[in-house]
């Protein structure tokens, strides 16, 4: 019998097998819900009666024998994508009544695929920096990371098997880390944004939350394709991420250590744990130093960033500042002072950038990388710093946080990969490859 812990692979297959239906299933998660969410608070909304009738459909749907890739499996979804049925909310009472008209492409995949919709899960303040009120589970007084804090918290406690996020620059892969789960950030335009809050048309990503690798592939090859409603979305043929992630390499793959510029901000624990993996890896990494002009690449990220928040969160500075934390107002209020030279510049580099990867990526299978500096910090005021993740977003280069190291305190670490752009299925081998590696 399937428990919280076992496999969302696993589960689609007892549940199309006929060995646990989805009711049943939902509902053992309801009671980890209940154990663990006064503590964990990982929920923006959560509604029991919505969830069982949803499964209840599901398997009314299995009796006729239709099933989708991911039937009957709980899904928890970051309260900034549209729920025709559920709030949303964006971690702002500014946006506390804001009724969803449809379901954001994000959800209507997931439904499609036969996924239940469990609840919404916590997001900073507009998903910047601004904590809302999750815990992480492995340390209740620590940070989950932000600012998809809810999602990550969720899948790390087994409230749900997985979970959806987003990526303006850390938001993914530095909660993962935290929390110790899988947490896969695809290349940009992979996945629609359409009806998910926008904070920067060209920052934000949308990303998912495992507790496996192949988890993680199974529910983005549901969310991953074109949609016309998202011009940015890529026309590219859809990446086969289940099989990679079953697959080896076709060579053992060589890596690249990159010797960031602010290397100096890992803690010592994390930096000790890297140096035995590149051990481990001996004759596979390669360290590197990126060219001097990279070093501006957190300036740029920030100047393109804070100008999209004062475009995007407009009206809610205008009507409501009164409202809104410090720490956005301050955001916006820098973002209204840049030139139109300065942001322009911020994103003609962003092609200059990823000319210089499409080169580096034809010696190096990925980039091993920090997915934060360190375990997640004490105290629940902030999120952490996301400067590891800052490149890779600024580029849409795809990346993977897998949870291979224990700081001091027996808090997870994740490791990064980084892959070239729309080369996902190589970023899952490897990460498949690299899990094998270290934790053999």
């Amino acid at each position: 019998m399937p428990s919280v812990k076992t496999s969302a692979v696993e589960m689609v297959q007892a549940i199309k097998k006929g060995e646990i239906s989805s009711e049943e299933l939902v509902k053992s998660y309801i009671e980890q819900i209940k154990k663990k969410e006064k503590d964990v608070k990982a929920f923006q909304f959560f509604d029991e009666e919505l969830v069982i009738a949803q499964a209840k459909k599901l398997d009314s749907l299995h009796q006729a024998g239709q099933h989708g890739d991911l039937h009957g499996i709980p899904v928890g979804v970051k309260d900034i994508f549209d729920t025709v049925d559920m709030p949303t909310e964006d971690g702002t009472e500014i946006h506390k009544n804001n009724p969803s008209l449809n379901d954001c492409t994000v959800v209507s995949k997931l439904k499609q695929a036969g996924a239940i919709i469990m609840g919404k899960t916590v997001t900073t303040e507009l998903a910047y920096y601004s904590p809302g009120k999750t815990s992480n589970p492995h340390d209740l007084t620590r940070t989950p990371g932000g600012s998809s804090s809810g999602s990550a918290a969720a899948v790390a406690s087994h409230m749900v098997p997985l979970a959806v996020g987003s990526q303006t620059n850390g938001s993914v892969i530095r909660p993962a880390s935290y929390c110790g789960v899988v947490g896969y950030k695809p290349t940009k335009g992979l996945i629609s944004r359409h009806l998910v809050m926008q904070i920067s048309r060209a920052l934000d990503q949308v990303g998912v939350f495992a507790n496996s690798i192949e988890d993680a592939a199974l529910i983005s090859e549901q969310l991953i394709g074109y949609d016309k409603q998202d011009p940015d979305t890529s026309l590219n043929p859809k990446p086969k991420l289940l099989n990679a992630s079953k697959e080896k390499p076709p060579m053992e793959p060589l890596f690249a250590y990159i010797k960031l510029p602010f290397i100096n901000k890992l803690d010592a624990d994390a930096s000790e744990g890297f140096k035995e993996v590149k051990d481990e890896l001996k004759g596979k990494v390669d360290e590197i130093e990126l060219p001097a002009g990279f070093a501006k690449i957190t300036e740029w990220h920030k100047v393109i960033m804070e100008s999209d928040m004062a475009a995007s969160f407009s009206t809610e500075y205008k009507k409501s500042k009164n409202k809104l934390s410090d720490k956005i107002v301050e955001a916006i209020e820098r973002g209204m002072k840049y030139t139109s030279v300065e942001y322009n510049n911020a994103l003609s580099q962003i092609e200059i950038a990823n000319a210089y990867f499409k080169q580096f990526f034809h010696d190096y299978d990925a980039i091993l990388t920090p997915s934060a500096c360190g375990e997640a910090p004490k105290g629940l005021q902030s999120t952490g710093d996301p400067i590891f993740c800052t490149i890779w977003t600024y580029c849409g280069m795809p990346s993977i946080s897998l949870p291979l190291l224990q700081g001091k305190n027996k808090i997870p670490i994740g490791i990064q990969l980084v892959s070239s752009l729309y080369d996902d299925e190589r970023l899952f081998r490897n990460a498949s490859w690299l899990t094998s590696k270290i934790k053999a």
